[in-house]
């Protein structure tokens, strides 16, 4: 990939693969080098390691990869406060400091992610309903804005700007740089507890059951119908004491999971994506799961990242790729919402190979950040005549009840759904034309499409 003032034209595309633009990319490598690409570009957009679902990332005219400004810049032992340039990936950020014994609070199901992109979607994890989003531990963060100038933003200065850049999906400007908190641990291992349950009011009572748990997930089947709508594996899990752990493990309390990972080669055919098949594998899986429960020790990395094990795991969807509904539904109507979600699926049979549904703690300080209190569900959906119109039917059940969908795996919704949703866009949209002097700078797909 080119650095600097070189550019490539290249096909891009999100996660899932869906759409797919042609697109003209350059690679800053230093502050001057991107600084230098405002003054002789239109629009751009900042693009990390292309781990958002949908368009967020890609503008046809020039969308800039982050990923040579990857730099660790400053550690305090005593706070556990990290400098990093945003292009840094997770990944290295867990090579470096996780076998000291210091973790990011809050990660998202992948490693492969950037710190600028876990800003840009503030992202959550598993313990959401315990330790909030990501941005909830950023300290300050550096934004190059449109007027050329380099911002220094955090909750007491250019607060406004912070605000909005925490989940703005890279719309404010291009995020430089960033100090964040990690927390100190004392194994990298979790005790890990599965269970599964019969149907959706056993899955979200056992859901609430867990909030005691720092970290909590479950699967849910995506196709089962009737009484056994809704039925799940959960997951869920506490991080461990050194003095907990057997003599093995405890000698090297912060040892490395073991890789034993495969790689989907290529594209699956279209008749492992057929109804029958999402069934087939939905119950073989809730089945084989229904053998794990108990209790048992468990590397974090396992727990938090197990789709990492699958390389390639999006060819799984097909060569047309897939797109991945995600919502957030409040408390309070939960126990409505999702069986109507979940039996607009199971009715459509269009299932995916993955159905999560997750408890959320309270909204955090994102103008545009996803989460609020009550649950989040996810499903995939190959890209298949027919799909995007249930989806948008489940935008309309979704917003019904109050909820929203994540704009960091949409690759279809309508504008109206996202001004109904995020009840402070109009404020997002006010602190963008303030700050940025050029406030159409900064354009993706994404924002083109949803007129943010």
């Amino acid at each position: 990939m080119p650095h600097s003032s070189e550019f490539a034209e290249l096909k891009l595309c999100g996660w899932g693969r869906y759409p797919t633009l042609d697109c003209r990319m350059e690679k800053p490598d230093r502050l001057e080098n991107l600084m230098q690409t405002f003054g002789r570009a239109g629009t751009l957009i900042a693009r990390g390691n292309g781990r958002s679902y949908g368009d967020a990332a890609l503008n046809p005219k020039l969308t800039l990869s982050m990923l040579a400004m990857n730099r660790f810049q400053a550690f305090d032992p005593s706070t556990g406060l990290l400098t990093c340039e945003a292009g840094a990936l997770l990944a290295d950020v867990l090579a470096v400091f996780a076998p000291r014994g210091w973790y990011p609070p809050v990660v998202p199901g992948t490693r492969f992610v950037t710190v600028g992109g876990m800003i840009a979607a503030d992202v959550h994890g598993k313990n959401h309903h315990c330790d909030g989003t990501f941005g909830a531990h950023v300290a300050s963060l550096t934004l190059a804005t449109g007027d050329g100038e380099i911002r220094s933003c955090s909750r007491t200065k250019n607060a406004a700007l912070f605000r909005a850049t925490l989940g703005g999906m890279g719309l404010t400007g291009v995020i430089v740089s960033a100090s964040f908190h990690l927390w100190r641990t004392e194994t990298a291992f979790v005790h890990e507890e599965c269970l599964a349950t019969a149907n959706l009011d056993e899955t979200l009572a056992e859901l609430e059951s867990s909030q005691s748990w720092p970290y909590s997930v479950a699967w849910v089947d995506c196709l089962a119908k009737g009484t056994k709508c809704g039925r799940a594996l959960i997951s869920r899990a506490t991080p461990m004491l050194r003095t907990a752990l057997p003599g093995k493990l405890a000698a090297d309390p912060f040892q490395s999971s073991p890789e034993r990972g495969v790689t989907v080669p290529a594209d699956a055919p279209s008749c492992l994506l057929s109804g029958a098949s999402m069934r087939i594998f939905n119950r073989l899986h809730y089945l084989h799961g229904s053998t794990r429960v108990g209790s048992r020790t468990t590397h974090r990395d396992r727990f938090l990242y197990p789709l990492d094990r699958i390389k390639a795991w999006n060819r799984l969807y097909g060569r047309e790729g897939f797109v991945q509904y995600q919502c957030v539904i409040p408390g309070s109507q939960s126990g409505t919402a999702i069986p109507l979600l979940r039996q607009r699926v199971a009715a459509a049979g269009s299932g995916s190979f993955l159905g999560v549904l997750k408890q959320f703690g309270p909204e955090g300080d994102g103008m545009m950040s996803f989460p609020m209190a009550g649950h989040t569900l996810a499903l995939d959906f190959p890209m298949r005549p027919g799909v995007l119109d249930l989806l948008e039917s489940l935008d309309g059940l979704t917003h019904a009840h109050g909820g929203r969908i994540y704009l960091a795996k949409d690759a279809r919704c309508a504008p109206q759904r996202i001004r109904e949703g995020y009840p402070q866009s109009g404020e997002f949209a006010a602190t963008r034309a303030e700050a940025a002097g050029v406030p159409s700078k900064f354009a993706s797909s994404l924002s083109r499409r949803l007129s943010l």
